[in-house]
């Protein structure tokens, strides 16, 4: 290898090293952003009236509107999200919470993806063409922040694994 294909190379990986710790930052910090977004907003009574459809048919939380009313709801759910946001954005101080508040991400996402099989509507033939309806073209985002989920949970994994039920000195079976 010549010594310019060297600095060349030497200079990709360097541009290649920032961008990858660049995307790292924009992915964790925008899934925060945006699932502390929605859980504030479940607060108002236009998000919890918004969420109610979907809620109301969805066999994993239709039970809570046994328990509370439709804005009690939306705020319990809100106040999750609020929570797992918190943790997901603590990565730099404490990389088991932000694996934890990741790893309930990935089950509030998959929650929410379940919609777009539990709610009627979510999907519309549109010129022979079945395409996310409603409801199902706002639920459907959630695919893309379930990746980001998975990708913050991995990363804060690598930092220091969950030791759940056991303590952190134990080695794991």
């Amino acid at each position: 290898m010549t010594a310019r294909a060297m600095a060349l190379s030497t200079s990709n990986q360097r541009a290649t090293d920032a961008l990858d710790r660049a995307s790292g930052y924009v992915l964790r910090y925008g899934l925060v952003l945006l699932i502390l977004w929605y859980g504030v907003y479940k607060f108002t009574p236009t998000e919890a009236k918004a969420i109610e459809p979907l809620l109301r048919h969805s066999p994993l939380l239709s039970w809570l509107y046994g328990v509370t009313d439709v804005p009690g709801a939306s705020r319990i759910i809100g106040g999750i999200e609020v929570i797992i946001a918190a943790l997901i954005a603590l990565r730099p101080f404490n990389a088991r919470l932000s694996a934890l508040g990741s790893l309930a991400a990935i089950g509030m996402f998959a929650t929410t993806l379940s919609f777009l099989f539990t709610t009627p509507g979510m999907f519309k033939p549109v010129d022979g063409v079945i395409v996310p309806h409603g409801g199902g073209g706002f639920v459907i985002k959630d695919l893309l922040l379930l990746g980001a989920a998975m990708w913050c949970a991995a990363d804060a994994l690598r930092a220091g694994p969950l030791t759940i039920g056991r303590a952190a000195s134990q080695p794991m079976a």
